[in-house]
């Protein structure tokens, strides 16, 4: 039986310490202790770890640490929403969001041009240079081929970026497969649709990129899910591994709530009764802001994890 501890501040305390001593707070603060020893377990059994998350993650700061984790190794496969590839773009062509304020007036936004992700402005003049960037971006897909899934177009345009914080970038340059299975939900999915008004022979396989995802792992391997948030992208990954026997080990990191019944809001234990989750898995869900929770547990893990030599790049 663990016993409550009072958490002290020490001389030099590293982020690693300061996860450990959560530990024994209770609450939440158990659970990102219980977050990090999960996904250290993942590493350390050579699990295929799946990392998900929504768009509005990649508006904040949190797109290079995203980078940055895939460049050292820890994920195997991206699941993402479409808002993301869009920023990640923008963001790997100069574009800068603002710090504004979530009690903005929305009106006066609107006429100065300028979006709102509760604190965070993006300038609709981004969207428009993204169009300009859409362009030369599939024509030079289509020249090479007419039938493409959305995983190969993620892959093409990442291996034109130049920017170390770019996922995108990343993940071309380390193979690490990139699924958005609602492509067309965004900007992007306007542009795909402009371009095959004018040539009509231009397929986006989206059905093609669910087999790639399933046959992404297999009922033998090991299978670990980091899932930020919630939605489609959280339960595109969950599938392709429940279809695979299900997962060895899961974090989720969500402010949903269980009782409404959704999948952002469902727990790893609610999983456990379709089969997603394996009844004897290594599995916990925190609640909180992922822009507060996830650099704790994750920053604490790879400083254990480099300690270990376990770090690759």
């Amino acid at each position: 039986m663990d016993l409550v501890k009072d958490l002290k501040w020490k001389k030099g305390m590293d982020v690693a310490t300061l996860v450990n001593s959560l530990g024994k707070v209770g609450f939440q603060a158990i659970h990102l202790e219980r977050a990090k020893e999960t996904i250290i377990k993942m590493k350390k059994d050579g699990c295929k770890i799946y990392l998900t998350f929504t768009s509005n993650m990649v508006t904040s700061g949190l797109r290079g640490f995203f980078a940055q984790l895939i460049k050292l190794g820890l994920v195997d496969v991206v699941v993402t929403t479409v808002g993301g590839i869009e920023e990640d773009i923008m963001k790997a062509h100069k574009e800068d969001f603002v710090i504004g304020d979530f009690n903005s007036n929305d009106v006066e936004l609107y006429e100065k041009g300028v979006n709102r992700v509760g604190n965070l402005f993006i300038r609709s003049e981004s969207y428009a240079k993204f169009e300009d960037l859409m362009k030369p971006y599939l024509k030079d897909i289509y020249s090479k081929k007419k039938r493409v899934t959305p995983s190969e177009i993620f892959n093409e345009i990442g291996l034109k970026l130049d920017d170390e914080d770019s996922i995108l970038f990343q993940a071309a340059k380390k193979k690490v497969p990139i699924f958005c299975p609602a492509v067309t939900d965004g900007a992007f999915g306007f542009h795909l649709f402009m371009f095959q008004q004018d040539h009509s022979d231009f397929v986006v396989d989206v059905v093609k990129d669910f087999s790639n995802i399933l046959f992404s792992t297999s009922q033998d391997e090991k299978k670990g899910l980091i899932s930020l948030g919630g939605s489609i992208s959280k339960h595109h990954a969950i599938l392709a591994c429940l279809l695979n026997g299900g997962l060895d080990y899961a974090v989720y990191m969500t402010t949903a709530s269980s009782s409404s019944g959704s999948m952002s809001g469902a727990s790893t234990n609610e999983a456990k009764s379709w089969g997603k989750i394996k009844d004897d898995s290594d599995a916990v869900t925190v609640i909180g802001d992922v822009s507060v929770t996830f650099p704790l547990v994750m920053v604490s893990v790879l400083e254990a994890l480099e300690k270990e030599n376990l770090l690759k790049e």
